[in-house]
């Protein structure tokens, strides 16, 4: 008589492996107990640039230390730890409100601009640059994918407001290059303002700002951002727009910085 086969009885999983275990402790306590200090105000010496290991400035409050030599920096503030607004001279092509998430091979933000890198070398804020300077930053003002000049970055609540609440009231100021010659009563309709089906545009102030042998700048200026107002208005008194640059933002202005590049707002200035 043959005896029925047995099941081996199934084995058991084997248990996931341990994480690594990590060395040292991380730099925020270690900070906390050599300044005596809550472990917040730890991070905020860090983030704060003011701490460095082994000679060099680091920033993270996650990162880690085990024997290494931790400096805190006599002139230690936490008073300069403010929020900060970055004003970006955006290049053609880029999209002012998308979120660094969104990019892909449609859509490029310009908030990828947004690097130690890019940083203008004769911005005159006096505002030392630090990693979390980057993080939480909303765009403000929107500009045409197609159009270049200054978009506006905070971290301030205040200004977000500012530029939020006011849209309608902030005067921008924008150079816009149109091929060939502007006709003075090309002009003079552009500033007396159009309709579209019955209904008024916002109004703009339109002038000449220089002209060459092909082409001629005017300066533009209305209140709010109207993405596609201005190209749309061109379109209708026929003229072809080569570039649309804007140039100032309230009573904030480009004021020399170079496309591509960033600088902070200067405590000074105001929307």
């Amino acid at each position: 008589m043959i005896k029925p086969h047995k099941p081996a009885p199934p084995r058991k999983a084997a248990p996931p492996p341990k994480p690594p275990a990590q060395d040292g402790e991380r730099l925020s306590k270690h900070v906390a107990h050599l300044m005596r200090c809550s472990r917040r105000e730890a991070e905020q010496y860090i983030e704060g640039g003011w701490v460095s290991v082994n000679g060099k400035v680091v920033e993270e409050p996650m990162a880690r230390v085990t024997d290494q030599t931790v400096v805190v920096d006599p002139h230690a503030s936490l008073m300069t730890l403010t929020d900060v607004t970055l004003l970006l001279h955006k290049p053609p092509g880029f999209e002012a409100m998308a979120l660094p998430g969104e990019a892909g091979k449609r859509v490029k933000p310009a908030h990828q601009l947004l690097l130690a890198a890019n940083h203008w070398a004769q911005d005159a804020s006096g505002v030392r640059l630090l990693k979390h300077h980057f993080a939480k930053l909303s765009a403000c003002v929107p500009l045409e994918v197609a159009a270049s000049g200054l978009v506006v970055f905070t971290q301030d609540w205040r200004v977000l407001r500012k530029l939020t609440e006011d849209a309608a009231l902030m005067e921008h100021e924008l150079v816009v290059e149109v091929a060939g010659e502007v006709a003075p009563e090309l002009l003079q309709r552009l500033n007396a303002g159009l309709n579209n089906d019955g209904q008024p545009l916002p109004p703009v102030k339109v002038s000449i700002n220089s002209t060459s042998d092909t082409s001629t700048r005017l300066r533009v200026a209305l209140k709010g951002a109207h993405p596609g107002l201005i190209a749309y208005l061109c379109e209708r008194v026929g003229l072809h727009i080569q570039s649309i640059k804007r140039q100032r933002v309230g009573r904030v202005a480009l004021s020399g910085l170079p496309e591509g590049q960033w600088r902070y707002l200067h405590e000074g200035e105001r929307f």
